[in-house]
């Protein structure tokens, strides 16, 4: 298995670096590389994410982008919500919500890290929805090799 990287950009900025992925490039800065995982992984991030800031029910389901890349695909808004908050989603008692997705996430069936690594990968995949702004029309990306 490859890798996939997750990442912020317009529609045709998304199909330039999905093209430059194609062809090997390195990460970008800015994006997200994470090995091993395939955009099924990624789905599943959202419907824990949904779930932990009471979103569940919403569609995280990513969706094919343009037809000039079949290994980009769209993150849906509500998914892209559902991360950012939980940044600085408000839960009663001790528990971080955010430490608490990362723990399901890695928990599930074949995923290749751990806990730590799950929380970092959270973390950076939050920040990275937080910074999208509907208003320069850019969204976010999920390119899987």
């Amino acid at each position: 298995m490859g890798f996939t990287e997750i990442f912020v950009a317009t529609h045709d900025a998304a199909l330039k670096r999905a093209a430059a992925l194609d062809g090997g490039a390195a990460v970008a800065p800015g994006a997200v590389r994470i090995p091993d995982i395939s955009d099924f992984e990624v789905e599943r991030l959202g419907d824990l994410a949904g779930t932990a800031v009471h979103a569940a029910g919403a569609d995280y389901e990513l969706a094919m982008v343009d037809v000039a890349s079949d290994s980009l695909l769209g993150v849906p808004a509500a998914m892209v919500r559902a991360l950012a908050e939980l940044l600085s989603y408000e839960t009663e008692g001790e528990g971080d919500v955010l430490a608490d997705v990362a723990e399901g996430w890695a928990a599930e069936e074949d995923m290749p890290f751990g806990a730590d690594q799950a929380a970092r990968y959270v973390r950076q995949l939050a920040e990275l929805a937080a910074g999208v702004d509907p208003a320069t029309k850019a969204g976010l990306y999920v390119w899987t090799s």
